[in-house]
């Protein structure tokens, strides 16, 4: 029963939170792991802004409208503010979590079809991140829905990878250009010869498959330099930034 009523309210705090227009993006860097750790792109990380003014990541609520269609009405509106601010600064490259259950979405197309009508270089500056374990959900659907927005520009990542029960050969067929390597890899890795040699091992499979690498939840500067000597693209977590509104 408490359960139930804790859902309902989480629906009913995000249901108004859209209605209200009291829903952002918070921006966090993902930096080059060489050179001057430049930012490569950004992840827009929605947030919802309760009336208390307090501040509430997607953590609190997105368990509760997955399968919900309010989970529909939050990934459109991630990717309407996606494209705003891809619209507002040229430089930018961001990328946006997508849930498989809007691959089919009219109205996210929608979104994505006016987004890209008013500027053609949006496709090619827009990242689509979507979680391993939803990947697998429907890969045939999945393949199809890749295919038609990479050609026009539409990059893939596949986040969080190694946190579920991966099936290695989904890489091959799916054609991620981005893996984004679960934080548990990375966590003190300068000190676990165990996590050393699973991230050497991934970074091999993702370069013989063309897949751009990414490292999530770096905390310390050993590991940030640990990660980068084992051949890790890109990294990302609050040693390089926070997320920001």
């Amino acid at each position: 029963m408490e359960q139930r009523e804790n859902e309902h309210e989480t629906l009913t705090m995000v249901s108004d939170a859209l209605r209200d227009g009291r829903v952002t993006l918070a921006l966090q860097p993902v930096v080059q792991a060489d050179g001057d750790r430049r930012p490569a792109f950004y992840e827009g990380l929605l947030r919802l802004l309760a009336r208390s003014g307090r501040t509430v990541p997607a953590a609190f609520f997105i368990d509760a409208v997955e399968d919900h269609p309010l989970g529909r009405e939050i990934d459109r509106e991630a990717l309407k503010l996606g494209l705003a601010e891809l619209h507002a600064d040229p430089a930018l490259r961001l990328s946006i979590n997508l849930s498989p259950h809007s691959i089919g979405c009219p109205a996210w197309i929608d979104v994505l079809e006016q987004g890209l009508a008013q500027d053609p270089t949006l496709g090619e500056r827009l990242i689509l991140e979507i979680t391993e374990r939803s990947a697998m959900e429907g890969p045939a659907d999945m393949r199809r829905f890749m295919a038609r927005l990479q050609a026009r520009g539409v990059c893939f990542a596949l986040d969080d990878f190694g946190a579920g029960q991966t099936a290695f050969r989904h890489l091959r067929d799916f054609r991620f250009d981005i893996v984004k390597i679960d934080g548990q890899f990375s966590r003190e890795i300068a000190r676990d010869p165990d996590n050393q040699a699973l991230i050497r091992a991934l970074v091999d499979l993702s370069r013989h498959f063309e897949m751009f690498t990414v490292a999530e939840h770096v905390t310390s500067a050993e590991d940030a330099d640990s990660l980068a000597k084992l051949g890790i693209d890109c990294l990302q977590g609050y040693y390089f930034g926070a997320p920001v509104l």
